[in-house]
């Protein structure tokens, strides 16, 4: 056996790795390997790897998930519900600011109106 080194971007070293791609494409790939488990090789096995990759859940997506679990096995779900749509409630509250907000606004032009007025 003799081995040569060459530069890697040259015609024989492309023309080399062609070769062995042929060859790993021609083997059959029902043959067993050392292990006898079989194992995909080239390119699609490498799209495999990528495409297989699981979505990581984010934290946000996590908390959701968990606040969901622990209301259902608490069995507040209905509780929660009732407490907000009272007075004490957190939409309800945003509700009546954003109305004292918008109320505050009129007054407000309609004062800096009368002024530019004479």
């Amino acid at each position: 056996r003799v081995t040569k080194e060459v530069d890697s971007t040259s015609k024989e070293a492309k023309s080399f790795l062609k070769q062995q791609e042929k060859w790993q494409a021609a083997a059959p790939a029902s043959l067993p390997t050392g292990s006898g488990v079989k194992r995909p090789s080239g390119m699609s096995s490498l799209l495999g790897k990528i495409s297989s990759k699981k979505q990581k859940m984010s934290t946000l997506e996590k908390s959701k998930l968990d606040w969901e679990n622990f209301k259902e096995e608490e069995g507040i779900v209905e509780e929660l519900a009732i407490h907000n749509r009272g007075k004490d409630g957190y939409i309800e509250r945003k509700a009546f600011l954003e109305r004292v907000d918008h109320r505050q606004f009129e007054i407000e032009r309609d004062i800096r109106l009368s002024r530019m007025k004479p």
